[in-house]
């Protein structure tokens, strides 16, 4: 389950602009025509660089982060 964020500066839930770092590997597999397909993809590593309000710009530590609970 993804992270949420909440602002504190205008109480939005849920439109953010986020940066992430991503490192994957992945198994491509080429048809003959050169059409590619991702069959399978393992995430090595992640990094949130940023994230910013998308409703009044706000960023740091105006942005909330939100732990997923288990149901």
């Amino acid at each position: 389950m993804a992270d949420r964020y909440r602002c504190s500066g205008c109480g939005n839930l849920t439109r953010f602009d986020v940066v992430v770092t991503r490192r994957t590997r992945e198994f491509h597999h080429f048809s003959v025509g050169g059409d590619v397909a991702v069959d399978e993809a393992e995430t090595l590593s992640e990094e949130v660089e940023r994230v910013s309000c998308r409703w009044c710009g706000a960023e740091g530590d105006a942005i909330e982060r939100l732990t997923p609970t288990a149901e």
